[in-house]
């Protein structure tokens, strides 16, 4: 479908347009030549921004589109057969949301904004539609998909973990690794979702999650500061998970 004049004129006028935007090196953009990233910027739709608690889009909505966090975080969940929400992942600038509304074209979980957060709309038919005309874009987009795999596989791992200190450890890990990759401190970030959230997200009670936390932080392994936390030994929580690379390889949770 053409893109109507105003759409262009909108996405022309904006400054955080592919080429220009800091993501671009982490995004659908990476490895794009200059012509087909211009290409690939006429198809996305530049959102509102997003309150806090405002939905992206509802578990059972028609899926038509996946979505690039430009800032922000979001949270995916899904409500169980007994009316429980169970959080399926969290996700940071540069990753896309909505993949798995591929196969059944519709959405199996619903997106919420933890926090202010931006996306860009990518509408699926044209980006199926684009990606047949440029193969480095088809490529890109298998990777994305791959690696969405791949993290699924390595969230089992996670999850599988019997010792409530080894989840924490990796997650608190894998969030410093995903801030390490956009250009932010990888010891210094503030949490975006809440303690239940992080609980039910791993499998654990707040209770146990706050326990946690708080010997981490009594250990010096941590500081925390209200949603700000700090990891100051490294080397401890790697070797408290086990497996250092256990937690750059799950880039996606």
């Amino acid at each position: 479908m053409a893109m109507t004049h105003t759409q262009s004129r909108f996405n022309s006028t904006l400054t955080s347009q592919c080429q220009n935007c800091s993501l671009s090196a982490l995004c659908l953009p990476i490895a794009l030549a200059d012509e087909d990233i211009n290409k690939l910027d006429q198809i996305i739709e530049r959102k509102k921004p997003l309150k806090k608690g405002e939905f992206l889009f509802r578990q059972g909505d028609t899926f038509d589109s996946v979505y690039a966090v430009r800032s922000g975080t979001l949270k995916t969940f899904n409500i169980t057969s007994f009316g429980e929400e169970q959080i399926t992942g969290f996700y940071c600038p540069s990753e896309l949301v909505g993949l798995s509304g591929i196969d059944s074209n519709v959405y199996p979980v619903s997106a919420k904004a933890l926090e202010t957060t931006t996306v860009c709309e990518i509408p699926f038919s044209h980006l199926e539609e684009l990606s047949t005309q440029i193969p480095s874009l088809r490529h890109q987009l298998f990777k994305v998909m791959s690696r969405k795999i791949s993290d699924d596989q390595q969230m089992m791992v996670l999850l599988g973990k019997k010792n409530a200190d080894e989840k924490v450890a990796s997650f608190l890990l894998n969030l410093s690794n995903r801030f390490k990759k956009r250009g932010y401190s990888a010891s210094s970030f503030r949490l975006s979702m809440s303690r239940g959230e992080i609980g039910n997200y791993l499998g654990l009670a707040v209770e146990t999650v706050s326990r946690v936390i708080t010997r981490f932080q009594k250990s010096e392994l941590v500081h925390v500061d209200g949603k700000e936390i700090e990891i100051v030994d490294f080397p401890e929580m790697q070797k408290l998970v086990g497996v250092a690379s256990d937690c750059g390889k799950i880039t996606q949770i």
